[in-house]
């Protein structure tokens, strides 16, 4: 295999040399089948028992086990390894599982827990030989995606949620038999962290988004998990924008047009961005009516915070790398519209307005959120207002970068060392004062530590 690290040949030699087997399994080799470059790697070791696998491994670094119970370990960031294991279901959910490791499982027994065909194909480290017992590589080949076992699919819940975000990775079909599968399966056992792990998948690895979108709506995730993703459907958009008419259809084009403008972002702007796209709309089903001959959304802006901050709270989303993404999200919802309508009042308007504005919520990410909802729209069907379409974004952008707020307000010249060193104590009044003369800075009349001063002692009555 192309870019197999050298760790793996050497480990796989000395399995062999004790008796045993290693084979590729899993993501790596579909990857690879694939024409893409497998970023980690599953080793499972046949004919070799727990303790001396174990032992072998040690030999090779040290070895964080993940879970003994079934013997797997990781080596490293990028080496999983483990024994063959069956799972017995013992309960409900996700969680009623009992797992046991067994070295001298068969092939054919090992891969029939896998979830789909593709996942389910096995490699010699050394030999290289293929193992397909369940056609796996004819269903890449066909871009498909199918259960191993109808048995065996349907005890692990999380399974529906990876069909949409595999679906919407590979582009691939999902199979009939599959479909109907998972329409069955009751999700509502899932926790937040897991529904999380593959939603972010499904946004940030598909490069159409919207195709795993519409799959959870089709295996029936939507309807028991996001009730706010559900209520998009059969809310009128504005004909004018979308012949086909539903807010659904628009939300499916904005998130496509976001992904592409995410890739030069660090990860957790890349899921604000995201998800600030997806959630964009979340107010129209309370907010649309048809009046005055159209339909129309007044004040949908501020009646999505409430939905969105739901829908975040059902996937535990808060802060990610030192990044309030939750706070964001929320914020790109409410102000989403604002880059239009500041293009609107553009020969009025103050750069007051956009320091004030990045205090809230940065103008980079809303930028991109505001972008993406222009461009997800019929291009045949765009009034002819410019504000609705990308020119107004690019002008927005362009204007917090001249003023260079477009990732975060002026931080406040004034700070409290300075109003003591003019003899005032630490009291309301100061704060009040640093207060005011921010507010003088962000409206471009205090530019620096002297005019700051200047102000401040005005303020205090010297």
């Amino acid at each position: 295999m192309p870019g197999l690290p050298e760790k793996i040949t050497k480990l796989a030699k000395t399995i062999e040399q004790n008796g045993g087997r290693a084979m590729l399994v899993g993501g790596c080799v579909r990857d690879e089948l694939m024409n893409a470059e497998p970023k980690d790697f599953d080793v499972e070791v046949y004919g070799v028992e727990p303790q001396k696998l174990k032992e072998i491994l040690e030999g090779f670094g040290k070895v964080d086990i993940v879970g003994e119970a079934f013997t797997v370990y990781k080596l490293g960031n990028d080496l999983d390894v483990s024994l063959p294991r069956r799972e017995r279901k013992t309960g409900k959910g996700h969680r009623g599982f009992i797992v046991e490791g067994d070295p001298n499982m068969s092939f054919e027994e090992a891969a029939k827990r896998r979830d789909f065909t593709i996942n389910a194909i096995l490699k010699d480290v050394l030999t290289g030989e293929i193992i397909d017992i369940y056609g796996g590589h004819e269903d890449i080949k066909n871009k498909i995606l199918r259960v191993v076992s109808r048995e065996t699919f349907a005890e692990d819940s999380l399974r529906v949620l990876r069909a949409a975000q595999f679906a919407a990775r590979f582009e691939f079909e999902i199979e009939r038999e599959t479909i109907e599968i998972c329409r069955s399966i009751d999700v509502a056992d899932l926790p937040k962290e897991r529904i999380w792990n593959e939603l972010e998948k499904l946004l940030l690895k598909a490069q159409k988004p919207s195709i795993g979108l519409r799959w959870l709506y089709d295996l029936n995730v939507v309807e028991q998990l996001f009730p706010e993703i559900k209520a998009l459907v059969g809310v009128p958009q504005e004909k004018e924008w979308h012949p086909e008419g539903n807010v659904d259809v628009h939300t499916f084009m904005v998130v496509d047009e976001a992904r592409k403008l995410v890739d030069d972002l660090p990860y957790a702007k890349k899921i604000t961005v995201m998800l600030g796209a997806l959630c964009h709309d979340f107010g129209k089903p309370a907010t649309t009516r048809f009046f005055d001959g159209r339909w129309r959304s007044h004040a949908h802006d501020e009646a999505g915070v409430e939905p969105t901050v739901s829908f975040l709270d059902k996937l535990g989303i808060h802060t990610i790398n030192n990044f309030a993404v939750r706070e964001q999200v929320i914020q790109l919802v409410r102000y989403h519209l604002l880059p239009g309508m500041f293009y609107k009042q553009r020969e009025s308007l103050g750069d007051g307005a956009f320091r004030r504005l990045a205090r809230k919520v940065e103008p980079d990410l809303l930028y991109r959120v505001a972008r993406a909802d222009s461009l997800g729209r019929n291009p045949d069907c765009v009034p002819k207002k410019k504000w609705f379409k990308a020119e107004a974004q690019e002008w927005f952008i362009e204007r917090a970068r001249q003023l260079s707020v477009e990732n975060e307000a002026p931080k406040k010249i004034l700070m409290g060392r300075h109003l003591k060193d003019l003899g005032l104590e630490e009291s309301p009044q100061m704060g009040e004062i640093i207060k005011a003369v921010y507010e003088l800075q962000l409206d471009g009349k205090v530019t620096n530590l002297e005019e700051a001063i200047t102000k401040a002692k005005e303020l205090i009555g010297k």
